[in-house]
């Protein structure tokens, strides 16, 4: 359903409601409730309403089912492989702006400028205060290294957050050396892959394992929980890098549909979303990284550490995707 301040508008399949002039309808697989600093700061600053259709998942098959009908004018989404099956799918349409190309660098944003990101998160290492010395985590090709045996704890090999940095791993090394590295790599596990990332800082807190891997933003997520505060205070966030590159960073983004009826709006939108005040919104509510030039991450995410993220263009890593996971598969990673 598409929801615009507290009130819910239903909408079937392919049912085209009949919006007035000045909205914009955005598909989403963030709840409404992280988006609500930004739609409600665009419509403050524009006057247009943003109507917000949340999915749990099946973005595609949706869009494809409403086809020319969709009232969708954007997707705004987490990570590289589901923009990337959206604009496979050829759901959406090339977006050409100045603001945009000044806003976002070139390796956040599809060189045919069909999907733009906004933020991004690092994919970095979770380790024991106790047991681990910072010093000891340089990189992710370390990770392999037998020093980790019985040590590592991770959620499945297959999750979108792990196939993108093993698409990583293939880009800077090939086939056969990211086979290689995806075994020992599984040599080292404490145990079968499960979870999300903060059930392995969990575990780490139990004991159960040394490190894990995990997105930066779930730091702040876990010291917002009671519970969880306990979990987080235990382990210290690193930033491994490839060695020939940097931290591996992936992203929330946005893209235009297709058949977009309300484009000019959605434009207007996208470049507000791209803006460094934007971003700093959004980054401050998802403990995220404002991509923009002269924005800044909050306080509490910049006390993490600093990093170089890796340069390579996120395009790249999502066509990539498919062999990462078969690799991910033939080593049988969860097995």
């Amino acid at each position: 359903m598409f929801l615009r301040a507290t009130t819910a508008l239903t909408l079937t399949a392919l049912a085209v409601p009949a919006f007035a002039e000045g909205e914009v309808n955005l598909y989403s697989y963030r709840q409404p409730e992280l988006l609500a600093p930004l739609t409600d700061a665009f419509t403050e600053a524009t006057g247009i309403a943003v109507n917000v259709a949340h999915l749990d998942d099946g973005m595609v098959e949706r869009l494809k089912a409403e086809g020319s009908r969709s009232p969708a004018d954007l997707v705004f989404t987490v990570d590289i492989s589901r923009l990337f099956a959206v604009v496979d799918a050829g759901l959406t349409q090339s977006v050409e702006s100045e603001t945009l190309s000044e806003n976002v660098p070139a390796q956040y944003h599809d060189p045919d400028g069909h999907w733009w990101g906004l933020t991004t998160r690092a994919r970095i290492v979770y380790a024991s205060k106790e047991r681990v010395d910072p010093a000891e985590v340089t990189s992710y090709e370390d990770l392999a290294d037998p020093k980790w045996q019985g040590r590592i704890c991770t959620r499945s090999g297959t999750h979108p957050y792990n196939v993108a940095l093993v698409s990583a791993v293939l880009h800077h090394h090939g086939e056969e050396a990211t086979k290689a590295w995806l075994e020992g790599v599984k040599a080292n596990l404490a145990r079968k892959p499960q979870g999300n990332d903060r059930a392995q800082v969990k575990a780490i807190w139990a004991g159960e394992c040394d490190i894990s891997l995990g997105n930066t933003y779930y730091m702040g997520k876990m010291l917002e929980d009671e519970e969880q505060k306990e979990w987080a205070d235990s382990v210290n966030v690193l930033f491994p890098t490839f060695e020939e590159g940097g931290t591996h960073v992936n992203i929330s983004g946005v893209a235009m549909t297709a058949n977009a009826p309300n484009r000019d709006n959605a434009l207007k939108m996208m470049e507000f979303l791209s803006s460094p005040e934007a971003q700093e919104i959004y980054a401050e509510a998802n403990y995220e990284y404002p991509i923009a030039p002269g924005s800044e991450a909050i306080d509490l995410v910049k006390g993490w550490g600093s990093f170089e993220a890796d340069e390579t263009n996120l395009m790249t890593l999502a066509e990539l995707r498919g062999q990462a996971l078969r690799l991910i598969e033939e080593v049988d990673f969860d097995g």
